[in-house]
């Protein structure tokens, strides 16, 4: 069990994920495909806050440096 705030970004993060899988889905590009289910994955992974949003932020602009 976590902290109020980790269960906060964990959300936030899985919905900004969700909507990366769709479009990923869509349009078929895979780098908005993984980034959207490593979004959705990576909070049950980590426990402390500052990482959560570290590797979350990371995670979400990544598909705009990174177009396949």
């Amino acid at each position: 069990m976590g902290t109020p705030a980790q269960f906060f970004w964990g959300i936030m993060f899985g919905a900004i994920g969700s909507g990366y899988f769709i479009y990923g889905k869509k349009q078929q590009a895979i780098v908005p495909l993984c980034v959207g289910v490593a979004l959705c994955v990576f909070p049950y992974f980590i426990s402390n806050t500052f990482l959560i949003l570290l590797v979350g932020f990371i995670l979400t602009i990544l598909p705009y440096f990174l177009k396949l």
